[in-house]
């Protein structure tokens, strides 16, 4: 009888412990639900709150080729986080013009501003806008002794290197060249010493001059056939910017030398890849421009809406919150890819 009574309890218990699993699946599939209820809804929330957020960029030269891809970066970033952005600044290398865009944006009362840092004097500017609490993140070219929290763009320096190495190549490791900028940029700057030091791995590579574009295809080409003429031995040209490798081509074609003088270009412009096509360039370092402005965005819009806690309190632990740099890279363009790049 004890035995009978030991298996009826027995079975009574394994029932029981059957019967509780289904409300306990219940119990925690409800809870996961509502995790997964309460974290859509801060989503939502931080989506609705981003909803008629501006960001802004100002910047010059934007009549450039060059420049088409800011502008496209600014505008995916703003469809891609739900939120306004612009473009602003003149169309041609005018400072002061940039600077006027700027102080008419602090009325605007941003989220952030993006800044292409052509040269130091727009430091003070930049300055007035982070002391009006609109954070600043500098794309293209750098401006690090403003406060800027953080810049976005190009390594430079190896941007140069690489276009230093293939001209080397091109041109079998030994003659002429010259080097093309526009002077007073520090991404500019930055370039043409990593030119520099690439080429200089080479002893029977001398660099003969390092000639000023403005900027400017005209001009650049200009400047193209004095060196040419000056130098009727000239070898090859390495462009640091976008104007160079266009006013290159035409002074070359002009001079008869297409071939005879290889030429590095910078930047993916159309009449750059034309030039390639042509077999008048033969390569230009490309960069990934639409991501600049693009993370910039990132970069501002998290800094509003993320809180990542490095420190106990990262505000008067002095953290920015934010990286200090990021490199978006370039891509060498020859024969074998520019098909690629050209703009629809």
């Amino acid at each position: 009888m004890k035995r009978k009574w030991m298996l009826v309890a027995a079975m009574v218990l394994v029932v029981a412990m059957i019967l509780s699993l289904p409300l306990t699946g219940c119990k925690t599939t409800a809870t996961t639900a509502a995790a997964e209820t309460t974290a859509a809804a801060e989503t939502t929330a931080a989506a609705t709150a981003a909803t008629g957020e501006l960001y802004v960029e100002a910047s010059a030269l934007g009549n450039l080729d060059y420049f088409y891809d800011h502008k496209m970066g600014m505008e995916q970033v703003g469809k891609d986080l739900g939120v306004k952005t612009e473009y602003v600044g003149p169309a041609d290398y005018n400072i002061a013009e940039m600077i006027n865009a700027m102080e008419q944006v602090i009325a605007k009362k941003p989220v952030g501003l993006v800044v292409v840092g052509f040269e130091d004097t727009l430091v003070p500017i930049v300055n007035k806008v982070v002391e009006q609490g609109i954070p600043v993140v500098t794309v293209d070219a750098d401006l690090p002794t403003s406060k800027r929290i953080a810049f976005v763009g190009t390594g430079n320096y190896n941007a140069g290197f690489q276009g230093g190495t293939k001209l080397a190549e091109l041109i079998g490791e030994k003659g002429k060249v010259a080097i093309m900028t526009k002077p007073g940029q520090s991404n500019l700057e930055e370039r043409i010493n990593g030119y520099k030091a690439a080429l200089a791995k080479f002893p029977d590579i001398q660099i003969v001059q390092i000639a000023d574009t403005q900027s400017d295809a005209v001009v650049a080409a200009q400047a193209a056939a004095s060196l040419i003429q000056k130098y009727p031995d000239l070898a090859g040209i390495g462009c640091v910017e976008a104007a160079g490798g266009a006013g290159a081509a035409t002074a070359i074609k002009e001079a008869s030398k297409v071939g005879q003088i290889k030429v590095v270009s910078m930047d993916r412009g159309g009449d750059t890849l034309q030039a390639i096509a042509d077999e008048v360039i033969s390569a230009t370092v490309v960069q990934q421009t639409a991501l600049m402005p693009y993370y910039a965005v990132q970069i501002l819009y998290n800094l509003k809406h993320a809180n990542i806690q490095i420190s106990s309190d990262n505000a008067k632990a002095g953290v920015s919150g934010t990286p200090a740099a990021i490199d978006t890279g370039i891509i060498m363009v020859d024969k074998n890819n520019y098909q690629y790049f050209v703009r629809k």
